[in-house]
């Protein structure tokens, strides 16, 4: 299964605070160990969401608001994407994980849809032009 795994924002990270020498070492001995085991799929860090924008809808209308956003505890400052066997193995890889900020912190794992997971809405032409999309994607 592929899962989300993100790590939420702190007032820190909202404030561009970066992370110390000793820290990066030890995510990128983390990220190495996850690629090694073939979970990792992906994987990056967010800027803070003062950078940011949402486009909010409304049926044909778009609106654009900027950032920052409020609630931090309810933003994402980073992400992975692994390939678990399920969701209990991605809990144990986030336990081994070292604390991505400077004080307390939250990871948060979210498994992926699959087109499996649809049910008869996918049809066989959604289906390849999804499967199409996703290896483009993937080509690049």
């Amino acid at each position: 299964m592929r899962v989300m795994v993100m790590v939420k924002a702190t007032k820190d990270s909202e404030e561009g605070i970066m992370p110390s020498t000793e820290l990066l070492e030890a995510m990128g001995k983390y990220n190495e160990e996850l690629v090694n085991a073939g979970i990792m799929l992906g994987g990056e860090g967010l800027k803070p969401s003062k950078l940011g924008k949402r486009v909010a809808f409304d049926g044909p209308g778009r609106t654009v608001v900027d950032g920052p956003f409020a609630e931090t505890r309810e933003l994402v400052a980073g992400y992975w994407l692994w390939e678990v066997k399920d969701m209990a193995e991605a809990v144990e890889w986030v336990k081994r994980c070292p604390n991505p900020m400077l004080g307390p912190s939250e990871i948060e794992i979210r498994p992926i849809y699959e087109m499996a997971d649809f049910g008869e809405a996918v049809t066989p032409e959604i289906a390849e032009l999804h499967d199409r999309t996703r290896e483009k994607a993937a080509n690049r």
